[in-house]
Parts: C-alpha cells; sequence; structure tokens
C-alpha cells in the first residue's frame, strides 16, 4: 500500500515507522492500558522514493520538524483508537508534505508607476511645506 502525495510522489508504508505509547488525557481504564498514541517516523535522509530536489524542499520547509538524525516525527493521540490514530497521523504527514513540495513561485521584481511617484513626490512636498510653516519667522537659515 502506498500514501500518494502528488502526482509526482507516492510513499510505499514500508518506509513509515510506527511507535505505540501510552496517552496521556481522558479515557478512564482504557487510556492506562491500551497504548493508543502513535507516532510516525518518516526518514527523509535515507527515502528511497525522494528526489534530492524534494528531500532539500523538504528539509528547508520542515527544518522544525526533521530531527539531527534526518527523521520526521509526528504523534496523534487525540482518538481513544490506536487505528483512528494511526490514520489521522498518516493524513498529517501526507498533507505536511504536500504543503513542503509545492515549489514557491518566483517573485517578479516590479517597478513604481510614473503617477506613484509623482504621487509620492507630492505628499513628501506636501509635507515639508507643513512642517515650514511652522516654524518661527525670520529663521530661514
Amino acid at each position: 500500500m502506498t500514501i500518494t502525495i502528488n502526482d509526482r510522489l507516492d510513499i510505499p508504508l514500508s518506509e513509515l515507522r510506527f511507535t505505540f505509547s501510552r496517552a496521556s488525557g481522558p479515557g478512564g481504564q482504557h487510556v492506562n492500558t491500551a497504548d493508543t498514541k502513535v507516532t510516525l517516523i518518516f526518514d527523509v535522509e535515507g527515502s528511497p522514493s525522494l528526489n534530492e530536489t524534494m528531500r532539500k524542499r523538504i528539509r528547508h520547509k520542515l527544518a522544525n520538524r526533521i530531527g539531527a538524525d534526518g527523521t520526521l516525527k509526528l504523534s496523534c493521540d487525540s482518538e481513544r483508537s490506536r487505528t483512528r490514530n494511526r490514520d489521522i497521523v498518516i493524513r498529517r504527514f501526507a498533507e505536511m508534505l504536500r504543503h513542503a513540495l509545492v515549489k514557491p513561485k518566483r517573485r517578479r521584481p516590479t517597478r513604481p508607476t510614473k503617477n506613484s511617484i509623482k504621487r509620492r513626490l507630492a505628499t513628501k512636498k506636501q509635507r515639508g511645506n507643513t512642517k515650514k510653516t511652522r516654524k518661527k519667522p525670520g529663521l530661514d537659515e
């Protein structure tokens, strides 16, 4: 089974590692006995599914979520069911990678229009004249 990120990238489930632990919060006796918290671990540096461009973009966009060992870790303990938490964390992972792999639009430098330059200079002139009128007479220099 694979996770479809976008039209160029599918990540097989075999590249993801899951760990399970006890979740905090409400749930009564169930939360004390069942390991329902799911942590997804994805090795960004060692993944054969990613090319170097994708890897670089993911490293840049998700830098605060990738550890020193080059792994991306996500966890979920919002549900009382391990399978629901697993599905949620997989969905979050796919969405996160989808956003990280979006190629940013290149900024095209623009110039101000002639009229906007004229307006700006006219405003500056007006402001200067306003300040000039506040001076005491005879203090021109």
